[in-house]
C-alpha cells in the first residue's frame, strides 16, 4: 500500500507525456451522412509532444496546473459545482504547501443553445445572461474561501481566438470534415444521442426529457482516428483516468468503438464563429475544453496558442464530475494529439452528491444551495463536512442532521475545545506563556511520534487525492491530544505545585504544538478555521500564509512564545432536531405525578 502511494505521488512530482502518436486508419462506417466535400489532405506540425517520459530538473520544477470544469452558466451555481471546486482548491493549497508553483484554473462556459434560451426566459441578452451568472460563480468562490489562479470565461476575447486557432490547426491535419447528419438531440446535453443509449420515448438518461429528430449540415471531428493512439494511451499509463474503475468505464467506451462527432452547430447563433464558415458556431465542448490552455494566456499578452501552451501545459489534473467524463478522457485527448499538444497527466471523475438519499432536483425540491449553506454554517463547515465525509472519487449524501453532527464533533469539539480548554489553562496557570521550547518538552514522548505518524499519513493521502483520509488523519492528532491531555490531567497537577506544576506546563506546551501542527495541515480543508488556531498561538497573518508544509514538522512553538487570549475558534452549531427531541421526550416518557418533588418544582416553574 505504502509503495503504491509513494508512485502515485511520484505520478504528480514527475510528469508523463503519454503517448501522442495518431493512428494511422480511419474508421467512419458508424455514422451515417453524406460527405458534402472531401477533406483536406493531413498536414503535420513539429511541435508534436515527444513520447519519452520527462524526469529531469525541468520537470520537476513544471508548475502544477490544475482545473475545475468551466461551469455552464444556464443556471446559477449548485451544490455539485461547488464541491468540484472546494475538493480542487484543497489539492491546489497542499500542493502550495509543498512549495509547488500551483496554477489552479476555474471559469465559466458561456455559449450554446441552452445559454441564448435561458438568456431570453430571463427577458435578457446572453451577454446579460452570462455576466450575471458568471458573477454569481465568482462571489460563491469568495464565500467558500476558493483561492483560485485563473478564472476565463468562454466569452473572453483571447479565448476566441485561442479556440479559433486551435480549430485551425486541427483543420490542417485533416481532422475535421464537413458532412450532414440526422439523428436524436438532447438539447440539454447539446449533443446527438446514440438510440441504443437512451430510454423509453428516446428519453435522455441524464435529463429524462425527450430527444428531438434533427438534420443538421456539421462540421465533424475525426474521433475515430483516433482510438487506437487512446487505447495504447490508456494502456501504457494506468493513472491517466482516476479513480480506476472510472478507467474501466473509458476503457469499454473506446473498445465499443469511436464515432466522430459533430463540432459545429448551424441552428445555434450563440457561439464562436467557425473559421472557415461564418453560417455556424463551433460546438459548446470543442469551445470550453480550450478554456484550460486559453486561461493560461495572460491578459496584456497577444492570445497565441503556443505561447499559452508554454505557460503550463500539459495540466497536472483534470478534477470533474464523472457526467462529464466522456468529454474529457476521449474526445479531448483526441483533440489535444490531433493538433499536436501534450495530453493531460490525470482526468478525476468524482461522484454525484444525493440529500437524505435522494438523487437531488428542483422538481423534488430538495436541491442544495451553497450560498445557503456557507450563509447559515460557514464555509469551514462546509468545506469540511463534504471532503471529510464523502470518500472522493465515489458519490456521497448530505443530511443536515448528519452535517451538524459532524461538524459539533470534530472542529468544534474535538480541534476547537482541546485548544480552547488548554490556552485557559496557560493563562490561568503561565500567564499565557510558554515555558519551553516544545521540542524540549516532548523529549521522551510517544505521543509526538504518534503526532509524527498521523503527519506522515496526511501528506500521502492529501497526494493521493484521498482527501477524507487526509482529513482523518488530521483528526486522530485531536483525537490522540485529547487523550494525552485526559491522561495527564495537567489541571490536577498544577494543584499540586512543584515539579508537577512543572511537568504541567509542558503538557501545555505539547498539546499546543500539536494544535499548530493541525492547523498546517487541515489548511488545505478548512483555511479560515486554521488561521484561527495560528492566530490563537500568537502568530501573525503573515506567518499564516507563509507556512509550507514543512512546519508540521514538530519544534515550532519556543520558549517566551505569548499565546493570544483564548476564545473559541468554531462556534458549536445548534441541531433544531436535537432540540425538538429534547422538548418532546420529557411529555412521551415522563409522568408529573411520578417525578420526586425536586423535580416537580423544576417542571412546574
Amino acid at each position: 500500500m505504502a509503495a503504491a502511494a509513494a508512485a502515485r505521488i511520484n505520478f504528480f512530482l514527475n510528469p508523463i507525456n503519454p503517448l501522442n502518436s495518431k493512428a494511422t486508419t480511419h474508421l467512419r462506417t458508424r455514422l451515417h451522412f453524406q460527405p458534402s466535400r472531401r477533406r483536406p489532405r493531413a498536414t503535420s506540425f513539429c511541435t508534436r509532444a515527444s513520447t519519452t517520459p520527462v524526469h529531469d530538473e525541468a520537470a520537476a520544477s513544471d508548475p502544477f496546473v490544475l482545473t475545475t470544469p468551466l461551469y455552464y452558466v444556464n443556471a446559477p451555481p449548485h451544490m455539485g459545482s461547488a464541491y468540484t471546486t472546494i475538493a480542487a482548491d484543497a489539492i491546489a493549497r497542499f500542493q502550495r504547501l509543498l512549495g509547488k508553483k500551483v496554477i489552479f484554473i476555474t471559469g465559466t462556459d458561456e455559449h450554446g443553445e441552452k445559454i441564448a434560451t435561458a438568456a431570453a426566459d430571463s427577458a435578457s441578452t446572453p451577454a446579460q445572461h452570462c455576466d450575471i451568472i458568471s458573477q454569481s460563480y465568482i462571489s460563491l468562490w469568495k464565500n467558500l474561501d476558493i483561492a483560485y489562479d485563473k478564472f476565463i470565461r468562454t466569452t473572453d476575447p483571447k479565448h476566441e481566438a485561442i479556440v479559433k486557432e486551435f480549430y485551425s490547426r486541427v483543420l490542417a491535419n485533416g481532422d475535421i470534415y464537413r458532412a450532414d447528419y440526422e439523428g436524436l438531440y438532447c438539447v440539454n446535453c447539446e449533443e446527438y444521442k446514440d438510440e441504443k443509449e437512451l430510454l423509453d420515448n428516446n428519453c435522455c438518461p441524464t435529463h429524462l426529457k425527450p430527444c428531438v429528430a434533427r438534420k443538421e449540415d456539421n462540421y465533424f471531428f475525426a474521433l475515430s482516428k483516433y482510438q487506437k493512439s487512446l487505447e495504447e494511451t490508456l494502456a501504457k499509463n494506468s493513472n491517466f483516468v482516476q479513480p480506476s474503475f472510472r478507467l474501466n468505464e473509458v476503457q469499454s467506451w473506446i473498445r465499443s468503438g469511436l464515432r466522430d462527432f459533430s463540432i459545429s452547430r448551424a441552428l445555434v447563433e450563440w457561439g464562436i464563429p467557425v473559421p472557415n464558415d461564418s453560417k455556424q458556431t463551433i460546438y459548446v465542448w470543442f469551445d470550453a475544453l480550450l478554456g484550460y490552455i486559453s486561461a493560461l494566456s495572460e491578459d496584456t499578452e497577444q492570445p497565441d496558442l503556443e505561447r499559452a501552451v508554454s505557460s503550463g501545459w500539459p495540466a497536472s489534473l483534470h478534477l470533474i464530475g464523472k457526467d462529464i467524463l466522456r468529454f474529457h478522457a476521449v474526445y479531448w485527448p483526441a483533440m489535444l494529439m490531433s493538433a499536436g499538444l501534450g495530453l493531460p497527466k490525470m482526468v478525476f471523475g468524482h461522484g454525484f452528491l444525493t440529500k437524505d438519499g435522494m438523487k437531488m432536483g428542483k422538481s423534488l425540491g430538495n436541491t442544495i444551495e451553497p450560498n445557503d449553506l456557507v450563509h447559515k454554517f460557514g464555509s469551514d463547515a462546509v468545506r469540511y463536512f463534504f471532503l471529510r465525509e464523502v470518500e472522493f472519487g465515489n458519490d456521497g449524501d448530505y443530511s443536515e442532521d448528519r452535517f451538524i453532527n459532524i461538524v459539533n464533533a470534530h472542529l468544534a469539539n474535538s480541534i476547537g475545545n482541546l485548544l480552547n480548554r488548554t490556552l485557559g489553562l496557560l493563562k490561568k496557570n503561565c500567564q499565557s506563556t510558554l515555558v519551553v521550547d516544545s521540542s524540549i518538552a516532548a523529549e521522551g514522548i510517544t505521543f509526538k511520534h504518534t503526532v509524527e505518524k498521523l503527519v506522515e499519513k496526511a501528506q500521502v493521502q492529501y497526494g493521493n487525492l484521498a482527501l477524507s483520509s487526509a482529513c482523518e488523519a488530521v483528526l486522530e492528532i485531536s483525537n490522540a491530544g485529547n487523550l494525552y491531555m485526559d491522561e495527564r490531567a495537567p489541571w490536577s497537577l498544577f494543584k499540586q505545585g512543584g515539579a508537577a506544576s512543572e511537568a504541567a506546563a509542558k503538557d501545555l506546551v505539547i498539546i499546543l504544538e500539536a494544535m499548530r501542527i493541525i492547523a498546517v495541515a487541515l489548511s488545505p480543508v478548512t483555511p479560515s478555521l486554521s488561521w484561527r488556531i495560528y492566530g490563537q498561538l500568537g502568530y501573525s497573518r503573515e506567518q499564516f500564509d507563509a507556512a509550507t508544509w514543512s512546519d508540521t514538522k514538530w519544534g515550532g512553538l519556543k520558549s517566551g512564545q505569548v499565546m493570544a487570549q483564548p476564545k473559541p475558534i468554531f462556534a458549536r452549531i445548534e441541531n433544531p432536531t436535537e432540540e425538538q427531541n429534547a422538548v418532546e421526550a420529557p411529555k412521551k416518557t415522563v409522568k408529573k405525578d411520578k417525578l420526586p418533588p425536586q423535580a416537580k418544582r423544576v417542571v412546574e416553574a
